[in-house]
């Protein structure tokens, strides 16, 4: 004989490959997305890094700068959850306003100077990564609207809904319950 010992069920659901809830998952559907905050906190972390580099290297933003932007902000969109796309849709160009002049400060000299030397320091990195801003906020309102309309939740119809539109057209074709009784007792004569 040999004695079988039973394990302990674990505590988290186990769950097939690919099968976490619609509103659970990132744009890969066998992959569970991401908090917002962790998804916005990736890209400024990488629009961060790419500021500090590149202002230390050439002193304005450059190629670093936008392939870090680029790619944080491309990577939260991809990996948020899908119930959670709000932040990361919205998050190109309010990134680019708040961390560009915080990081340009902070790696300047500028904040001792006068008032204009201080806007060139802020203002010129700004204007420079425009059009990184541009191309980067397109592609992601892109991945966010084919993430909303791939990854649909199916709902079931409940009691007391209206039908959708297809239903209602369908619907209109059936003959009504007075149409039926006089086909049916028709059909019995």
């Amino acid at each position: 004989m040999t004695a079988t010992t039973a394990r302990p069920a674990s505590r988290t659901p186990q769950r097939p490959f690919g099968q976490w809830p619609v509103g659970e998952r990132s744009l890969l559907t066998s992959v569970l997305g991401i908090p917002p905050l962790a998804a916005v906190g990736l890209a400024f972390g990488l629009t961060a890094l790419g500021v500090f580099v590149d202002l230390q290297r050439i002193g304005t933003v450059g190629a670093v700068f936008d392939v870090l932007y680029f790619s944080g902000c491309v990577l939260a969109m991809t990996w948020v959850r899908r119930r959670n796309l709000f932040a990361p849709l919205v998050q190109p160009p309010l990134l680019l306003a708040v961390a560009v002049p915080a990081i340009a400060l902070l790696g300047s000299d500028a904040g001792a100077g006068d008032a204009g030397q201080t806007l060139l320091a802020v203002g010129a990195p700004l204007v420079n990564s425009f059009p990184t801003m541009a191309v980067t906020t397109v592609v992601v309102l892109v991945l966010g609207v084919v993430r909303l309309v791939l990854q649909r939740e199916k709902r079931e119809r409940r009691d007391g809904e209206r039908p959708a539109r297809r239903d209602r057209e369908v619907s209109s074709r059936r003959p009504s319950g007075a149409d039926r009784r006089r086909t049916t007792a028709a059909r019995s004569r």
